[in-house]
């Protein structure tokens, strides 16, 4: 009989709605990190067993959280962490293997094994699509289908680097000062979505610099 396994990865705190029916019915769902709260874990365990590891963002709370997975499912052995640099060089022993941290979906074929990187299911970023995965596995056979989230109004474009890094400096003397990003968007005119990341980039990263928090957005 055939497995239906959910995966996803960065949902930095948040869970939609629109995740969570997508999910629903399946045997099991991976997590590859980022998860930001216990809760989120919680609502994932009433649909199925979770198999997830802890992300760079994932601190005090997911301290005894592994780092690194090594497991057997459906049928195929599957191996999960975070980050992609941190696979193993050899995968040959794996059918799978899930990881996150860039946002980005992915999907590449390597001997008989399958990467996987989900995308991010949480907060958007800029345009970037808001994406999870539905693999179906039997007889050591796996289909894996990309789901997209569709989300309401016009994609919001990303902004001019010098404009975006002025932005940010903002961003960061305000969030000093106590300020919320829902208060600094509104003062400033600007998208709150934005200016949620830039806050929440420069709360989990101490000492980052305007510059450090571009480059981790991508720009």
């Amino acid at each position: 009989m055939g497995m239906r396994i959910g995966i996803l990865s960065d949902t930095h705190g948040l869970l939609r709605p629109e995740v969570m029916s997508t999910l629903a019915g399946c045997d099991a769902i991976l997590h590859g990190g980022d998860i930001n709260r216990q809760d989120i874990l919680d609502e994932l365990e009433k649909l199925a067993p979770v198999y997830a590891v802890r992300g760079n963002n994932d601190k005090d709370w997911a301290e005894g959280m592994p780092v690194f997975l090594d497991f057997e499912l459906g049928g195929l052995r599957v191996y999960m962490t975070h980050k992609k640099k941190d696979l193993p060089t050899d995968l040959n022993a794996y059918d799978l293997a899930v990881y996150g941290h860039s946002h980005k979906y992915e999907e590449i074929r390597q001997g008989k094994t399958l990467l996987l990187n989900p995308g991010s299911c949480g907060p958007r970023r800029f345009n970037q699509a808001i994406t999870l995965a539905i693999l179906e596995a039997e007889a050591g056979e796996i289909r894996v289908t990309r789901v997209d989230v569709p989300q309401p109004g016009r994609a919001v474009p990303a902004p001019d680097a010098g404009d975006l890094k002025a932005q940010i400096e903002v961003v960061m003397k305000e969030s000093r000062k106590g300020r919320e990003p829902g208060e600094i968007a509104r003062v400033h005119g600007w998208d709150a979505a934005l200016v949620e990341q830039i806050a929440r980039l420069y709360v989990t990263h101490p000492g980052v610099t305007a510059d450090g928090i571009m480059r981790k957005m991508g720009i």
